[in-house]
């Protein structure tokens, strides 16, 4: 299965955004930032990367500022 990654800033914006993906049926988790990549947390919200639409509709609904999302590697 493919994944991707949100970075976030802050920590209360990845719960935000967590707690909305499941609420329309997602399955998400948080995940250490991987070493790759940076983030200001140090957390990360793993998807399944299928789902990278509606993913990045939610944090443009939102309005929140994410400091990015990212493919990961199989």
């Amino acid at each position: 299965m493919s994944r991707g990654v949100v970075l976030f800033h802050t920590i209360h914006d990845l719960f935000r955004l967590e707690k909305e993906l499941k609420a329309r049926g997602l399955e998400v988790s948080t995940v250490p930032t991987p070493r790759q990549l940076s983030s200001d947390c140090g957390t990360a919200l793993c998807f399944d990367r299928s789902d990278a639409a509606t993913v990045r509709s939610a944090v443009a609904e939102s309005g929140m500022e994410i400091e990015g999302i990212h493919d990961l590697e199989d």
